[in-house]
């Protein structure tokens, strides 16, 4: 059994594995490149696991296509072992992360953090899941049983209850990862896939489930306002259903429904149930 052994920093620079990504094909790996493709997957992933570098850009808003390239490509040329965390066993192609490699992180027992996600000092892990590429923001809270899926990325002092899950986007690689901006409260069974974003201070309220084309409507004026995609910054949300026709009749389909706004005088620590008791609505 091979300990969760981190890989070691690499000589090559983040701008010398970025011409080589983005240079490459991952079609074009073979017995004899192999090895060479490896390498610098694992330069990569050294610096996804340290912070200092990310799938997704904040700056520019755009995704480092690169980055995923070379974690895909790390899957792809990387064998199975079995890896040792404590008194766990893992048959994987990755290690976990070990202690040395936090900072000021909590991880209850049962939390399992991947090597090359990153979590900021003041995060708290209570059992859950963190995957490979994730970037998590300081004073964020994933509770049990939550899921922080590839490439997803969490802004700072977000609150993400028991359940949720934040989906992985991998493929394609220049799919945008799901994201949630600082201080959003993300309340139990919530799920959040398919590169959708949820706007700073958000609160979603239990089994809310978001999807690329899953409806956002705006129901806190007289017309009703449609879209997909993005839950606008301090939005008050809960599940909804819409009704479709289909040849075997009328249903409800799911929705999201903006059902208000987080108002201004709210402590940003307020409970998900204090948030919506303000709009009649419980969690």
């Amino acid at each position: 059994m091979r300990p969760s052994k981190q890989f070691p920093r690499s000589q090559l620079s983040l701008e010398k594995l970025k011409d080589f990504f983005e240079k490459q094909d991952l079609k074009n790996i073979t017995t004899q490149n192999r090895r060479k493709f490896r390498k610098h997957a694992e330069a990569t992933l050294w610096f996804l696991d340290q912070g200092l570098v990310r799938v997704w850009d904040p700056h520019s808003q755009t995704v480092n296509v690169w980055v995923k390239q070379a974690i895909l490509t790390y899957f792809r040329t990387a064998p199975i072992h079995i890896y040792g965390a404590g008194c766990f066993e893992y048959w994987d192609k990755l290690p976990v992360k070990t202690r040395a490699s936090f900072k000021d992180v909590r991880v209850v027992p049962g939390a399992v953090i991947r090597f090359g996600s990153f979590l900021e000092p003041g995060t708290i892990c209570m059992p859950s899941f963190v995957n490979i590429g994730a970037y998590v923001g300081k004073g964020t809270l994933i509770d049990t049983w939550a899921t922080v899926g590839s490439c997803a990325q969490v802004g700072q002092n977000v609150h993400i209850s028991g359940g949720v899950g934040i989906g992985g986007v991998l493929e394609p690689a220049q799919a945008a990862p799901v994201i949630v901006e600082d201080g959003v409260f993300l309340g139990s069974r919530v799920i959040l896939v398919e590169g959708v974003q949820v706007g700073e201070q958000a609160v979603l309220g239990a089994g809310v489930v978001l999807t690329a084309s899953t409806k956002i409507v705006d129901v806190r004026e007289k017309n009703p306002q449609i879209f997909t995609g993005r839950i606008p910054p301090r939005s008050v949300v809960i599940p909804g259903v819409l009704p479709k026709t289909f040849p075997a009749g009328e249903y409800g389909v799911p929705c999201a429904l903006i059902i208000g706004s987080r108002s201004a005088s709210t402590d940003l620590k307020t409970s998900l149930n204090g948030a919506l008791r303000e709009y009649g609505v419980a969690a």
